[in-house]
């Protein structure tokens, strides 16, 4: 063989590689992304609760990169979720109350994902009730929490499309009602600070930490199905929840603890292990990230920007400023409010601070949702810390404002605080500027509940009583 031709050899050899290489380089990853129904960001092992066993979520955070600040748009399920389908924030996806429907023209992100290539695939509580049908998915099956990973199971076993994946999977668990078994005991767990400490509170909560172990159990199981599919772990999965559990000053809430959520990823080669970052992101990042990760084209006119580099470790920087907003949810939780939130600071307007706040839990007190507030009412008949709690619960002043270094609780409103005072008023510009950019005037389908008046509790046991007679 001449040197020429041990050159060409050389070189077809070198260039066939290259082409192999880039080919691989160029596959799009097959993807899982498991949701969670109301769980709370402090309701893991991961993120410093030694009460409960998460050990799905452990694994994830030893292989992945965990999210400390991860937020979503509103913390109720309707908003949230149309938020994460259209990368748009309530006011301009149309669902700005819970159970009240997006306009279907917003919700593009499967269809996006279809652009690039991808079949999409939904199991149990992705999509808000129907709402999910907008959306486009190639298969959409809701059904029973039990029967989640029985319909991935056979999903997965008759799949023949050769399309890149992805599969997203909504657990219906912490969601109230929460499950009549417990798998701890209610004595030996610590309570939020925040909590009436009653033996109703600490067996609802005892309940509400066993489903979360069950969801954390049914992640792993799909987790062991898309590793046996793929026959390897070479696929991003990433593990979220829409909004905080269903506790006071949780869900339906614009504190931290209804609007930051659990936000893990992993994906072996390309995600480092063991890493954790401060890097503010939201829900409504979400689909323009995993867009940009496949090429896809990402609108311009969203709301929602790619964390990809976040993602991949190559910053620990990304949003500096977090919006939210909730509105209402039916009768039960009429209560606008509007916060925006940067590393340090938040502050949270809310908008008819003369109402009630109240939600479900507290009007209806079922078993396994709300069944504990009674006790409390009981108990703040002769604590006065009990009922400290109580009124802080029902009535909220028109400024709520947090330093959020000294007090990442918000137990204490600086509202008031002369030393905060130019920093309140920018924040106060900030989210008027921003309201009127979303075109967010507040739209509310029913009155609030004034404070003049009874409790919501009690207005609906009075309704109960003339409907019986």
């Amino acid at each position: 063989m001449t040197k020429k031709e041990l050159f060409i050899c050389i070189y077809r050899a070198f260039f066939s590689l290259f082409l192999a290489s880039f080919a691989c380089a160029a596959e799009k990853p097959n993807m899982v992304i498991f949701l969670a129904d109301d769980h709370g960001l402090a309701e893991s092992s991961v993120y410093g609760n030694s009460d409960i066993r998460t050990p799905m979520m452990a694994s994830l955070a030893k292989q992945g990169r965990v999210f400390d600040r991860a937020f979503v748009a509103s913390p109720a399920c309707g908003p949230s979720r149309s938020a994460l389908l259209s990368g748009l924030m309530p006011a301009r996806n149309g669902a700005e109350e819970n159970h009240q429907p997006p306009r279907a023209k917003t919700q593009i992100m499967v269809r996006r994902m279809q652009d690039a290539g991808y079949e999409v695939a939904a199991f149990g509580k992705v999509g808000h009730l129907n709402y999910g049908k907008m959306s486009g998915f190639d298969i959409e099956k809701q059904g029973r929490r039990e029967a989640i990973g029985k319909d991935v199971k056979h999903y997965l076993d008759n799949r023949s499309s050769k399309k890149p994946l992805l599969l997203i999977v909504g657990d219906h668990r912490p969601h109230v009602p929460w499950i009549k078994e417990m798998a701890y005991d209610p004595n030996k767990l610590t309570l939020p600070t925040w909590f009436i400490d009653t033996p109703q509170t600490r067996e609802h909560w005892a309940r509400y930490l066993t489903d979360i172990s069950g969801m954390d159990a049914q992640m792993a199981n799909v987790d062991a199905m898309a590793k046996s599919y793929f026959k390897n772990d070479d696929f991003l999965f990433i593990y979220t929840a829409d909004h905080g559990g269903q506790w006071p000053f949780a869900k339906w809430n614009l504190y931290d603890k209804g609007i930051n959520v659990p936000f893990i990823a992993r994906w072996p080669g390309h995600i480092d292990r063991g890493t954790r970052t401060g890097a503010m992101v939201s829900w409504i990042d979400i689909f323009p990230t995993l867009l940009d990760l496949v090429g896809g084209h990402v609108p311009k006119d969203i709301d929602g920007q790619s964390f990809l580099s976040a993602l991949l470790g190559q910053t620990d920087n990304r949003r500096d400023v977090i919006y939210t907003t909730t509105t209402a949810d039916g009768t039960r939780n009429i209560y606008p409010a509007r916060s925006v939130r940067t590393a340090r600071f938040k502050y949270v307007r809310n908008i008819h601070a003369g109402a009630y706040h109240s939600n479900h839990s507290d009007i209806l007190r079922l078993d396994g949702a709300g069944g504990y507030w009674d006790s409390w009412d009981q108990a703040a008949k002769s604590d006065a810390k009990a009922k400290a709690i109580i009124d802080k619960y029902y009535q909220r002043p028109e400024i709520e404002f947090f330093d959020l270094d000294i007090d990442p609780d918000e137990q204490i409103n600086l509202a008031g605080n002369p030393d905060y005072k130019q920093q309140i008023i920018k924040m106060s510009k900030m989210l008027d500027t921003w309201m009127i950019e979303q075109g967010d005037s507040v739209r509310m389908q029913r009155d609030p509940m004034p404070l003049s008046g009874p409790t919501p509790h009690a207005l609906n046991a009075q309704q109960s009583i003339k409907k019986i007679h």
